[in-house]
């Protein structure tokens, strides 16, 4: 086991080094395909919600069976469903969703790795990118919430990279939301006991996750953002944009049927 994993990070230190160090000009028009792909993939995506968790989870684990659950009760009130398409959490979450194919998308924006990241089969959408950053913002860029199930250092690295994102104000209106209380109370006692107390973060930004194994309520507050989407949106100039002709199109049908 030892010797496999000094391979694969032996592996990936080189391709680093070829692709980041060496200042190869190529590596540029590789960044660009990569935005250029996911581009060109999501923009006429509906509204979605980005479900982030680990890879190693099994199927028969508590957190793949919510997931599971959790993806299909959202494809089920019309919102595609966008992970990075690969197994455990992601797999669970895709699969939610593609049993409601030709309603909704279940988006897989998978990554080039080495191991775990093998595709799985629920997608009807799906993008291979070359690095993790052109990647974590298609993850984030066309979502109206994140959901995060338990996971590794990956799912960890997305889960503060949207909080940044939110705390920040470079997205608007999306909510967050941890799944999994017993998993992430711990972490979110050190933010409490050591970020909030040390005054690196603000009473705020505690209110910037809401962790909850309520189904029900994320879905609910979910579908309530809607119109805060909008209005984000319109506030920054881009009603003219499709994504937000489709969001707007979505929240009028929803408003007239209830």
């Amino acid at each position: 086991m030892k010797e496999r994993r000094k391979s694969l990070q032996h592996q990936l230190s080189k391709r680093y080094a070829k692709d980041i160090k060496s200042a190869d000009v190529w590596s540029v028009f590789k960044v660009i395909a990569d935005f250029v792909q996911g581009f060109e993939e999501l923009e006429d995506l509906g509204p979605s919600v980005t479900i982030f968790g680990g890879a190693k989870a099994d199927k028969n684990s508590k957190y793949y069976q919510d997931a599971l659950r959790l993806s299909g009760i959202l494809a089920s009130r019309g919102f595609s469903i966008i992970t990075g398409g690969g197994p455990g959490i992601m797999e669970a979450a895709n699969k939610g969703a593609f049993e409601y194919n030709g309603q909704v998308d279940s988006v897989g924006l998978n990554i080039d790795l080495p191991r775990e990241q093998h595709p799985n089969p629920y997608t009807t959408k799906e993008c291979t990118f070359d690095y993790f950053f052109s990647r974590k913002v298609m993850l984030v860029k066309y979502s109206m919430a994140y959901v995060i199930f338990p996971g590794g250092f990956g799912t960890l690295d997305e889960l503060f990279e949207a909080l940044t994102l939110i705390q920040t104000k470079k997205v608007t209106g999306v909510r967050l939301f941890l799944v999994g209380v017993t998993y992430y109370a711990p972490l979110m006692e050190f933010i409490r006991s050591s970020l909030l107390h040390h005054a690196m973060i603000d009473e705020d930004d505690m209110a910037l996750i809401t962790l909850t194994d309520n189904f029900d309520d994320i879905v609910q507050e979910i579908e309530r953002s809607l119109k805060e989407q909008l209005e984000a949106l319109k506030a920054d100039g881009l009603e003219q944009t499709q994504y937000f002709k489709t969001l707007q199109c979505f929240y009028e049908k929803r408003e007239c049927h209830e």
